[in-house]
């Protein structure tokens, strides 16, 4: 199993920067992008759930999986762009996360 590489991450966000600037409006491009790709989970979230009756199902669980990952390079790429460290910041919102849940008391 391939795990993520932030220099992979870096690379690509280098790539874009060369290539399109990192002016505001292409930091607003790429921003925007984050809602293109969500855009694409629901697409394949109702596809696979089938619930188009005139299209039935028409995406398969990794369909969804893959739209989910496209989320999540999107935005670990606009981390990188913004001159963040995506693996520190992903990792510190993760850290966040594990420890205000483990506060809480799940209803068994």
């Amino acid at each position: 199993m391939t795990e993520i590489r932030t220099e992979g991450i870096a690379a690509l966000a280098a790539f874009l920067n060369a290539a399109n600037g990192t002016d505001q409006s292409e930091m607003t491009m790429q921003m925007l992008k984050l809602t293109e790709e969500a855009g694409e989970v629901a697409g394949a979230w109702i596809g696979y759930t089938g619930q188009n009756p005139r299209k039935g199902q028409t995406h398969t669980l990794e369909d969804v999986l893959s739209e989910l990952a496209d989320v999540a390079i999107t935005a670990m790429v606009g981390i990188a762009r913004l001159g963040g460290d995506p693996g520190v910041v992903v990792g510190g919102k993760v850290a966040v996360m594990e420890e205000r849940y483990a506060q809480l008391e799940v209803a068994e």
